[in-house]
């Protein structure tokens, strides 16, 4: 005997100790004393007439009996010899199993294996499945003393702290029962697996399913493997695929479902070969649709699973393989688990089928391109994950079809669904209520680019630009990244415009992984081509500009300096050049493009002054100067500064009419250029510098030059001289000198011009009036005189901007006179100006001058503060849009410098929100949404009510704008708005007072006797719309349990109102916010189900870390939420709506109906407990069984009208008896809804009979309040549930 096999723990021999029938013997037993044992036992149990139950063995005999094959060697020749059957082991064996279980089992086992042991007479079933036991619990047990042991042993914490804990714990647990040695659990299993082959199963299919699923339990493959070696494999093949199936499908990674996923491609797999048995091979072959069955739903478990039947798969032959590929393209066409499945198989399957490198996978049998056609089929699937999952897949299996070399017309060919194509395919899942589905297709995108074509599907580029502004941060980088890749591949001009529309704007996201990319993407597909442009040089045969420079460079420029991308391309300049990553080259390739479009243009022998450098080069340039100063050549400014001026005064010597059409465009290149000088300032020599700021202050001092360049002429003096001083006081001082020289300047000439203006209004009707020429001419001087009076009144404003310690004490008199000239209130007569209308003279004077009070106004507080009232009152009072637009344009400014000063006339302010013109009300809308997000203005008083008006504004551009507020900025900065001013939005839309306590909020902005400004009155479908259109705004910003207590405070502040008399629905108001609140109590939104907070909190990617625990969170939260809201309509709602049908059936309201459609739709879910909810009024709930009926089968008679209608085709013909009598029904119907005509009498109505509740059913029963309520009900329309 060997020492190992000697090595058995007597200590942990049982879970119990030994009977006390058991005789003595010694510790470690011997064969004599076992078959002395036996020969007791075996005459006990003949001598005894009844059937009681063999006592065990002893623990040292079955100690004995399990160290090893020697000690059970003889046996049972022994057994022979002494006249006792090898029968009387069973019953002290199978007691042993209870008493000793693994010891039991191990000498069971090695009883089965030894020599002449007579199997048919030891095997029994029962005591097998109790040997299987023991072997399980035994394996359970030692699991958890390890785990246990893992658990008491912590590894951190202090000495005495643990030491405490270690003694409490000993004096609270029981005391640990004895577990068997760490070798005899695989002795036994070892033993097991060589006894599985011998033992004769196949009669005991019972005891064979046992063995096999506790091998699998305990991951004893080698048992298993004996049993599909043994004569029966034929049956125990099912057996082991179904006791594996769950450990190959296990949702983790472990050894075991590794090993098991290997058991099944090495062994039993192999059975199915054509060698093997019918029913192997058949059982093999749908081994992994079996698993496919088996698989579960779950994101990380379903991708094992199919990692796992990929495998099996690949170790089946070609005709398997061929088998199941068939298979998944049913399962992709059957129901939605198994299409969820399905579309992952394809992917996953797609390497396996696929034939070799150099064989062809272009054919129409190839599964490569079945597959591909099955994704794009499931592309447009009912259920959003797999529409997902399909889009994600497809994009895979393009590139793997795409390096087999499959040409682009065959795949374009594949992925066309009947007459859809790829653009519209993708174009329609762009704008996919699915955010998975949403990310999913820009991926595809991105991977099939080359097969969408040129030209590019306009409203497949609006699709992708629109998912650039996606709320979710993901979704925005997948769309930045697939039209930047379009952009990349086909630069063509429809492609440009709406990269630049899309990308630029994010550089102000806020994610900053985003705002950098687009940074990258614009220095890559922007500025870097831009920089080729460097090594260009005109041929003798160079004819335009366009054949010069690289394709799209020149619309590229002309793109980037539009008005709406402008700002933010700016920054996107000025963060590249922070960071460095601006190269001079780009500098130097904008002074080649503007230099050899100026040499070109002189070449064809063209007028100098009729050029015009290409579109956006000198605005790129003054943008990127400033990073790149060196690299911009002072002789290349010189020359084109003297070129541009001279142009420029040149056309101020024209009449306005003679002026050509680029002067403008010479105008703004003429800013761009004293904006590059200003950058370039500290590179340039001293004496031109000296000269050119001379020459810009002769200039600025003749007040004639257009109102775009003045700011930049005062910008690029104020530069130069601080560049031409010597330290920084020597510069503000001489920047202070020329400041006031020329305010003294402007001053006369305005002074001059109001003097004249008075005079001429004054002796206006004593002079004859002027005919012919001299009136031509004299008209030409007083325009000429104003212009300059404007343009001095616009410097002024530049300068106190650029020099806000400058003197214009003497300057705001006229100004003064100017803005309040067209006032009705007295004027002393010898105040200059003081008896004319600048408003009505000189309109621009009157604008600018505000203008320019509102600059001095930032710089002066004294000043400020007295002339605020005074803006606030123009913006109330004023006809002039444009000077509505600019003074609110003044006051956000005025926000920022003197918030406290400006808060108290919020309320004026955000009447600008109603102003008649659109571009007040969209630059009030963007000025006050800024101020919100930079917390100068805060959501407080009536400001967020009288946002919402915006909702359903007339423009469509400040409609999308305030949904973008409300559902993007607003949902994440103030979350709970919403839910806390919904019950008083419903009475401000109304414009009802007739509540106390929300009547302050009507009463705010009501002295100037419009106190309906944000409301939206009235009860005909459009405003009922319009207010709906906000309410469902508002609550789909809210979460579940908000929208829970939302609906709690409509029926109690609402509802319960007008029961209380708070609330009167006798005033329109009143009926109004009735009618409302039970609209909003009706709505699909308002609606709490099981899944919505999965549907609200859709995840960004499908699978990921902690997915199956957050949605099983997710899951949990929704059934809590739908339980309390369940208990708050019995408990709450309920009970308020019966008194509220009784009070309006006593008034006789025309809100009964509204009432009844309102409770049909809050109860039409709960139809099988209808009785329990309206156990206080039997009546009601009679009423609205019947009104659902009712209403179900109006659906389906419209449903069946409908068909028939479309049946008969659009020529009439064919109409059916039964489609006539309907429509004529419907006729009837509307007929008497208009002539708001009483429901028919009860006894002429088909109804169902109910018991009377006096307990008689004759006609005579019936109380006539009953009927009267019925009598009263008036028809109402129904809506779609859908």
């Amino acid at each position: 005997m060997d020492a190992d096999e000697m090595d058995v723990d007597l200590d942990g021999a049982g879970g119990i100790g030994s009977p006390p029938s058991a005789s003595p013997a010694s510790a470690s037993g011997s064969l004599p004393a076992v078959l002395s044992e036996l020969a007791a036992l075996h005459r006990r149990a003949s001598s005894s007439s009844s059937s009681a139950t063999s006592p065990p063995l002893s623990l040292p005999s079955i100690t004995f009996l399990s160290s090893g094959p020697a000690a059970v060697a003889s046996i049972f020749p022994r057994l022979a010899e002494a006249g006792v059957p090898a029968s009387s082991l069973l019953p002290p064996l199978e007691a042993s199993l209870s008493a000793h279980p693994l010891p039991a089992a191990v000498a069971y086992l090695r009883l089965l294996l030894a020599p002449a042991s007579p199997l048919l007479t030891l095997f029994s079933p029962l005591p097998f499945l109790s040997l299987l036991l023991a072997i399980r619990k035994a394996a359970a047990a030692a699991a958890a003393s390890g785990a246990g042991s893992a658990a008491s042993n912590p590894s951190s914490g202090s000495g005495a702290a643990a030491n405490l804990r270690k003694r409490k714990n000993q004096r609270q647990k029981p005391p640990a029962a004895p577990r068997a040695a760490p070798s005899l659990l695989p002795k036994a299993l070892s033993l097991l697996a060589d006894a599985a082959g011998r033992l004769p199963l196949g009669a005991h299919p019972d005891a064979r399913r046992s063995l096999v699923d506790t091998a699998a339990e305990l991951a004893a493959f080698d048992v298993l493997a004996a049993v599909l070696g043994s004569d029966y494999h034929a049956g125990a093949v099912q057996d082991v695929i179904r006791a594996l199936a769950p450990v190959v499908l296990s949702a983790t990674k472990s050894a075991a479902r590794v090993a098991a996923v290997q058991f099944l491609v090495r062994k039993l797999v192999p059975l199915g070969g054509e060698e093997g048995e019918e029913a192997v091979r058949k059982a093999v072959g749908y081994l992994p649709r079996y698993l496919a069955a088996k698989a579960p739903d779950k994101a990380e478990a379903r991708a094992l699973a199919v990692e796992a039947i990929v495998e099996v798969v690949r170790a089946l032959e070609a005709e398997g393989r061929e088998g199941f590929a068939g298979y998944v393209v049913a399962m992709a066409r059957g129901k939605a688990k198994g299409r969820l499945l399905a579309v992952d198989l394809v992917l996953a399957l797609l390497p396996v089928l696929l034939p070799s490198e150099g064989d062809d996978c272009d054919t129409e049998d190839s599964w490569g391109l079945k597959f591909l056609r099955l994704l794009v089929e499931r592309c447009s699937d009912s259920v959003g994950g797999v529409r997902a999952r399909a889009l994600t897949n497809a994009a895979q299996v393009l590139d793997v079809l795409s390096e087999r070399g499959v040409e682009v017309d065959r795949l374009q060919e594949v992925m066309r669904i009947g007459d859809m194509g790829l653009g519209e395919l993708l174009r329609r899942r762009c704008t996919d209520d699915k955010a998975a589905v949403r990310k999913a297709v820009l991926v595809l995108i991105t991977k099939a680019i080359g097969l969408i074509g040129r030209p590019m599907d306009e409203s497949l580029l609006c699709a992708m630009g629109a998912a650039c502004s996606d709320p979710l941060v993901s979704i925005r980088k997948a769309a930045l990244a697939a039209i930047s890749e379009v952009f990349r591949k086909f630069p063509d001009e429809k492609v440009m415009k709406e990269w630049l529309q899309a990308v630029p704007p994010l550089v102000i996201d806020s994610e900053t992984s985003i705002q950098e990319e687009c940074e990258n993407l614009f220095l890559e597909l922007v500025l870097n081509r831009i920089c080729q442009a460097a090594k260009s040089k005109l041929d003798d045969d160079s004819i335009t500009l366009e054949e010069v420079f690289p394709e799209g460079t020149l619309e590229l420029l002309k793109s980037i300096c539009d008005g709406e991308v402008a700002p933010c391309i700016k920054k996107i300049c000025a963060s590249l050049g922070k960071k460095k990553k601006l190269k001079p080259l780009l500098a130097s390739s904008l002074q080649n493009i503007i230099t050899l479009s100026e040499s070109l243009w002189s070449r064809n022998c063209k007028p100098i002054e009729n050029w015009t450098a290409p579109i956006g080069s000198w605005w790129l340039l003054s943008e990127v100067s400033s990073f790149v100063p060196k690299s911009v050549d002072w002789k290349f400014l010189s020359h084109h500064w003297k070129l541009l001026d001279n142009v420029g005064q040149d056309d101020r010597g024209k009449a306005c009419s003679q002026v050509e059409p680029n002067s403008a465009l010479w105008a703004v290149n003429r800013v761009s250029l004293l904006q590059t000088i200003s950058n370039v300032s500290m590179e340039l020599p001293v004496k031109p510098a000296a000269e050119l700021a001379q020459s810009l202050l002769t200039r600025i001092e003749d007040f004639d030059m257009n109102l775009s360049e003045v700011d930049a002429h005062v910008k690029a003096l104020k530069t130069l001289c601080k560049r031409k001083a010597k330290s920084a006081n020597e510069g503000d001082a001489l920047i202070l000198k020329w400041a006031q020289q020329l305010i003294c300047s402007a001053f006369d000439i305005l002074d001059q011009y109001i003097k004249e203006a008075s005079e001429s209004a004054r002796g206006h009707s004593f002079v004859t009036p002027m005919t012919g020429k001299r009136k031509g001419m004299k008209q030409t001087s007083a325009s000429k005189s104003t212009l300059r009076a404007v343009v001095a009144v616009f410097t002024v404003g530049s300068l106190i901007l650029a020099c806000p310690t400058a003197d214009v004490k003497d300057i705001t008199p006229l100004l003064h006179t100017i803005v309040t000239s067209g006032s009705s209130e007295p004027r002393p007569k010898n105040l200059v100006g003081g008896t004319i209308s600048f408003k009505e003279l000189a309109p621009s004077l009157y604008i600018q001058s505000w203008d320019t009070l509102a600059k001095i106004c930032l710089v002066d507080d004294k000043v400020a503060k007295r002339y605020i009232p005074i803006f606030v009152q123009e913006l109330e009072r004023s006809d002039m849009a444009t000077l509505r637009n600019n003074i609110m344009i003044a006051m956000a400014d005025f926000y920022i410098r003197y918030t406290a000063l400006v808060d108290c006339y919020m309320s004026k302010i955000t009447k600008s929100l109603r102003d008649p013109c659109e571009v007040v009300r969209r630059q009030t809308f963007i000025l006050l949404s800024k101020l919100l997000q930079r917390d100068y203005v805060k959501w407080r008083g009536v400001l967020f009510l009288r946002f919402l008006p915006s909702l359903v504004d007339e423009s469509e551009k400040i409609r999308h704008l305030a949904d973008y507020l409300f559902g993007n900025i607003l949902k994440a900065k103030a979350p709970l708005l919403a839910y806390n001013s919904f019950i008083e939005a419903i009475y401000v839309l109304n414009d009802c007072t007739g509540h106390g306590v929300y009547s302050d909020s009507q009463s705010q902005g009501s002295s100037d006797g419009r106190p309906a400004l944000f409301a939206i009155r009235g009860t005909d479908e459009r405003s009922r719309s319009k207010r709906m259109h906000i309410y469902v705004s508002l609550l789909k910003q809210m979460a579940p349990e908000h929208l829970l207590a939302t609906s709690a405070k409509l029926c109690a502040e609402i509802l319960a109102a007008v029961c209380d008399g708070l609330l009167s629905v006798d005033e329109a108001g009143g009926r109004a916010v009735l009618q409302d609140a039970l609209q909003i109590l009706a709505c699909k939104e308002m609606r709490i189900h099981p899944n919505i907070l999965s549907d609200n909190s859709e995840m960004d990617e499908e699978g990921g870390e902690g997915g199956a625990t957050a949605s099983a969170l997710l899951a949990a939260k929704g059934r809590a939420v739908t339980q309390v809201a369940k208990k708050n309509l019995i408990q709450i709602a309920v009970p308020i709506f019966i008194e509220l049908k009784r009070l309006l059936e006593s008034k006789n309201s025309p809100l009964i109906g509204c009432l009844m459609e309102c409770l049909r739709a809050l109860l039409k879910d709960y139809k099988n407990e209808m009785e329990e909810i309206l156990v206080a009024d039997k009546q009601l709930q009679r009423e609205l069984l019947y009104d659902m009926q009712k209403y179900e089968a109006g659906k389906g008679k419209g449903k069946a009208a409908a068909q028939a209608e479309a049946e008969a085709g659009p020529s009439g013909t064919g109409r059916s008896p039964a489609g006539e009598s309907a429509r004529a029904t419907v006729r009837s119907v509307l007929k008497e809804v208009n002539l708001k005509a009483p429901t028919p009498p009860l006894h002429s109505m088909s109804v169902p009979k109910v018991k009377s509740i006096l307990g008689s059913a004759g006609p005579g029963s019936r109380r006539p309040d009953v009927l009267e309520s019925v009598r009263r009900l008036q028809p109402f329309e129904s809506d779609d549930e859908s």
